[in-house]
């Protein structure tokens, strides 16, 4: 029996109508696209709004409501510590590296690598990307979000769920490129807030709100710092770990930045960022909260964690507004499903496909993505399914990002702070950092090796990659190209200071970011 049977004709009928209505948006965006820019980057033409609500949307899947809300049963609110991070890592990402990726005009993340250092950093960080966006982000997405839906539908298998959902996600993506990724992102982000607002509240109404969670609870359950002995999430790891882990997805990730690739200008990619970041403040009051009122409602579900948020969709909504949250809860999935389907499309396309055919027309190009995005819907959908016959590998993707990641952050990070680094300096980045990566996978599996929590193993790895590129940079003569479009200076931010000083306080940027640092100090010292 499944949560299906409660579902009303209404329901249905609106989470049918929202699928239909997002492959028709799809669609109408693809009709309208004439080359690669506009396929890959909406013609560079998107608006804080558009990009701070699809940023949202694509990070927050439909497993990760599922989570933040089992966390907030089982776990704490310790979890949030992943979003006010994100909130810090937006804001350096605005200030220091957008403006340069937007000045060199770039279609991918990997290709500022290249004008950095040389086409071989690049391609390999896009390979890297490539790999982690099909098997984590787009499979493990469908894996999860599938198991996730069969929980309300438990009449369809797997296989046919995740068959769905990927043609859904496919369809427009194939179609409308960005612009329907974004804009069906922008609809979903909104659903998805209305949605999580109503759970919380009728789950503090029914509940008795904190003071009778306080009643059933340890205090310490509400601390998002956790002691250095906490095994889940030790305060250092936030700045071993966490941080770094952060930059690389909100700062370096295709997967996460195209959108403000695609801005209209450089101010609305930095509102957009800003504007992302204080949505991210919200996730502790609208999806981690709705997990401290069920231990209320639901005492002894501590084994059941996965099935907390779909148990309170239905015990709480009445119908049609539950139809239209369960839509919003497809619509996450979706959302980093698409994201992950167009990135993986514009990597392959611009970082490997035009090397090889440099007198590809755009519209060849934009036609190799859309063959790009179907090859890889049918790929990560054939290989979802697999995913649970590997319960090892379903265990090692959580920490995937700290195998690959770190040599990635500190070619970046390096790169933009440090005139001296170099090609050469890039390699050995990479010559250590893989060894590292090899290493780790192997003490993840016998730990026998060397038992570090994963937050100061992606530590290590960062410094040991950044050691690298130091000594490899100064092993040669240092680089003599101008680089101004390349390389942060004091220079430039004073320049930007001028011309931020001929704008409203509330359009600069860097108060806005100043204020939502204030608010994570204010919700961090209050909990």
């Amino acid at each position: 029996m499944g949560f299906y049977e409660q579902l009303s004709g209404l329901d249905i009928g609106i989470i049918i109508g929202y699928l239909v209505f997002v492959v028709l948006l799809g669609l109408y965006f693809g009709s309208k696209h004439e080359d690669a820019e506009d396929y890959f980057l909406a013609g560079r033409s998107l608006t804080w709004p558009i990009i701070g609500f699809s940023l949202f949307a694509s990070n927050m899947s439909s497993n990760s409501l599922v989570g933040l809300t089992g966390a907030g049963y089982n776990d704490g609110f310790s979890v949030f510590s992943y979003e006010w991070m994100a909130v810090l890592v937006l804001i350096i990402f605005a200030i220091f590296f957008l403006p340069y990726y937007l000045k060199n005009k770039i279609f991918t993340i990997p290709e500022f690598l290249e004008k950095r250092y040389n086409y071989f950093t690049r391609a390999y960080a896009s390979g890297i990307a490539i790999i982690l966006n099909i098997l984590v982000d787009v499979a493990a997405t469908l894996y999860a979000g599938g198991i996730l839906i069969q929980l309300i539908f438990p009449q369809f298998p797997l296989w046919m769920i995740i068959g769905v959902l990927s043609v859904v996600a496919g369809l427009y993506t194939v179609s409308g490129g960005l612009s329907s990724v974004v804009y069906t992102d922008a609809i979903q982000a909104v659903i998805l807030i209305f949605g999580s607002v109503l759970i919380t509240y009728f789950a503090w109404d029914k509940s008795g709100g904190f003071e009778a969670v306080l009643q059933i609870t340890d205090p310490s359950h509400f601390d998002i710092i956790k002691p250095i002995s906490d095994e889940a999430l030790p305060w250092p790891g936030l700045f071993t770990g966490v941080l770094l882990l952060g930059f690389y997805f909100w700062g370096t990730n295709q997967y996460i930045t195209q959108r403000t690739l695609a801005a209209k200008s450089k101010k609305q990619g930095q509102w957009g960022a800003m504007f992302a970041g204080f949505l991210k403040l919200t996730i502790l009051f609208i999806m981690i909260f709705p997990g401290a009122f069920a231990r209320v409602l639901y005492p002894d579900m501590a084994d059941q964690a996965d099935q907390i948020y779909p148990t309170m969709l239905f015990d709480l909504l009445p119908n049609g507004i539950l139809g239209l949250v369960l839509a919003g809860f497809i619509a996450a999935l979706m959302s980093s499903i698409d994201s992950g389907l167009n990135s993986v499309s514009t990597l392959f396309t611009m970082d490997f496909y035009q090397k090889w055919k440099p007198q590809a027309s755009r519209q060849q190009l934009m036609t190799t993505g859309r063959i790009v995005t179907f090859v890889v819907m049918i790929i990560a959908a054939v290989w979802a399914p697999q995913i649970v016959h590997a319960e090892k590998l379903w265990d090692y993707l959580q920490n995937t990002l700290s195998w690959f990641c770190p040599p990635i952050v500190a070619l970046f990070a390096l790169g933009i702070f440090w005139k001296k680094a170099n090609s050469r300096g890039a390699l050995y980045a990479i010559i250590v950092g893989g060894l590292f990566t090899i290493y780790s996978i192997l003490a993840t599996a016998y730990s026998s090796l060397w038992s570090v929590h994963f937050l100061y193993m992606t530590g290590i790895h960062f410094a040991l990659s950044s050691v690298a590129l130091i000594i490899g940079s100064l092993t040669v003569a240092e680089d003599t190209r101008d680089m101004s479009d390349l390389v942060w200076s004091v220079d430039n931010y004073h320049e930007e200071s001028v011309s931020l000083r001929q704008s409203p306080w509330y359009k600069n940027y860097r108060y806005q970011g100043l204020a939502l640092i204030i608010m994570t100090i204010i919700i961090l010292l209050i909990y």
